[in-house]
């Protein structure tokens, strides 16, 4: 029988098919100064981000599933398919180093995203990292312990990252942001081009250039199916490989809002946790469009 559960603390994840919920420092400075990027004329007044640079990008790809006991976050069923998801999608769309990390610790997760950072993307179009794993507001948690998000996004700032600078870092992150149920509402039907040779130095801002699309708003649980994925993994999964031919980014991930929000109602042992639902909250600070063809 298919139910649905969450991996809240103290609530015990089950098995067989049902949905669960992804539950329960300072930056670190860098006064490294690196050179200011490049950027030509025709690529800065572009509507559209370049994406036709000789590599498309990196992919990394955060599974943590088992978790120490002293975190209180219980096994996260379900998540290896999100992974195996993800990773077909990003190699669908031409990236040619998806790099997969299960069941890393925060010191781990730390460490991957700043060498990730260190590396030469110049030749890139983008730089992409998803987060599956459990979390709550402005936290997502390794194996051993829980990790303020900005700390990993940090590294990918314009001023610390110049080879990324100008192009977009979009960040996918399955995982709670508290313990809050969405209950729903009922709502009645009614009727009824070539870059130019000439490069220019530019300006702009360290936090431009990012996508950060959560799984959910803040203060909410996250849903995710012990047997098919969480519910805004499948659901990004089947919108941008059913529309990245022809839709930019935002567009996709507005379709997945709808998707997520109008497709899943969790189905859970519990009769309180029945008959929820959940939305996506997508925070763009991107300033082209987001094209992959």
């Amino acid at each position: 029988m298919s139910s649905d559960t969450v991996d809240a603390q103290g609530l015990p994840a089950e098995s067989n098919d049902h949905d669960e919920q992804d539950a329960r420092g300072e930056p670190r400075r860098d006064l490294h100064k690196s050179a200011p990027p490049l950027m030509s004329e025709a690529d800065f007044v572009s509507d559209r981000y370049n994406m036709k640079h000789p590599e498309r990008g990196m992919a990394l790809i955060i599974n943590n599933k088992t978790f120490h006991p002293r975190t209180g976050m219980g096994q996260r069923t379900g998540t290896d398919v999100d992974a195996s998801k993800m990773n077909d999608l990003f190699t669908t769309l031409g990236f040619e180093k998806v790099r997969p990390l299960d069941d890393v610790t925060v010191a781990d997760m730390r460490e991957a995203l700043v060498l990730a950072a260190k590396e030469d993307h110049t030749d890139r179009d983008c730089f992409v990292c998803v987060i599956l794993s459990h979390g709550e507001e402005g936290y997502v948690y390794g194996t051993d312990d829980k990790i303020p998000i900005d700390e990993l996004v940090m590294p990918f700032k314009g001023h610390k990252c110049p080879s990324l600078a100008g192009k977009p870092k979009l960040f996918f992150i399955q995982a709670c942001r508290g313990q809050e149920l969405d209950r729903g509402a009922t709502v009645a039907d009614g009727e009824g081009d070539e870059m130019e040779e000439e490069v220019i130095v530019r300006r702009i801002p360290s936090e431009a250039d990012f996508l950060m699309a959560y799984s959910v708003v803040p203060g909410f649980f996250a849903w995710r199916n012990s047997s098919r994925g969480s519910w805004f993994i499948q659901a990004v999964y089947d919108v941008i490989m059913k529309h990245w031919n022809t839709l930019d980014l935002l567009t996709m991930m507005t379709r997945v809002n709808k998707k997520v929000a109008y497709d899943f109602e969790s189905n859970a042992s519990a009769e309180y946790m029945r008959r929820k639902k959940q939305i996506p909250c997508i925070t763009s600070m991107l300033t082209k469009d987001v094209f992959f063809k």
